[in-house]
């Protein structure tokens, strides 16, 4: 089975290819960017495997939370290739790929979602399998939800950002890895075994998840949320 894979939700975007459970990516942090560059990587990573696109059987993407931008890219490259090739396609969540990058053990997923606040999020990981513990939810980083259970991981650059206040919320903290990022890689890994037991969907029921509807604060908003003018 050959899988493509888009996560560009962060400021880390990357493509990647698996098949039949070796994976190859390609990467970059582009912080301001990149819709020129995810559909010439894939080419290359196709290339350096001596395959087409026709031979793929599906694609998957991270459908959030992230990056309005981000998310937006992801989810209409994934539609225009899998309309185009007639493909299915599978969504995985950004902060479950976060979660399988961190490696086995309980995880406490943390993204930087901006206007001082943070996407969360907690899951258990053995292996190839991530399972959901504490559901996706956006929130200023002293009111967001901790996970309960006892030590773990805290992995993403939400903790990068606030780190200080996050440790507040769960001081029994084991590792932090708040460089970590969701990875395309990750993503692949997640979709394979939905793919293969028939989960994909159409190309037209790809949507990305953005957990917080509202792009942007006023003035005051930020300001109220102790942001800076």
């Amino acid at each position: 089975m050959l899988l493509a894979a888009f996560e560009t939700a962060t400021r880390r975007l990357s493509v990647a290819l698996w098949q039949d459970g070796a994976v190859i990516e390609k990467s970059d942090f582009l912080p301001n960017g990149g819709s020129e560059v995810v559909l010439p990587w894939l080419h290359e990573l196709l290339a350096a495997a001596g395959l087409g696109l026709r031979q793929l059987d599906g694609i998957a993407f991270g459908a959030g939370p992230g990056s309005f931008t981000g998310l937006r890219l992801a989810c209409g490259v994934t539609q225009g290739l899998a309309c185009g090739l007639d493909l299915p396609v599978v969504p995985v969540s950004t902060l479950a790929a976060l979660a399988l990058a961190a490696g086995d053990g309980k995880v406490w997923t943390l993204l930087d979602a901006r206007m001082n606040e943070v996407y969360g999020a907690a899951y258990a990981v053995r292996g190839e399998t991530v399972s959901e513990l504490m559901a996706p939810c956006c929130a200023a980083p002293a009111v967001l939800p901790a996970p309960t259970f006892c030590g773990g991981i805290a992995a993403g650059d939400g903790f990068a950002a606030h780190g200080e206040i996050l440790r507040q919320r769960k001081p029994d903290l084991e590792r932090v890895a708040a460089d970590l990022l969701p990875t395309a890689a990750a993503v692949a890994r997640l979709a394979a075994p939905l793919l293969a037991r028939g989960a994909g969907q159409p190309a037209a029921a790809a949507q990305p998840v953005y957990v917080r509807d509202k792009v942007a604060f006023t003035t005051a908003e930020r300001l109220a949320r102790g942001g800076v003018r």
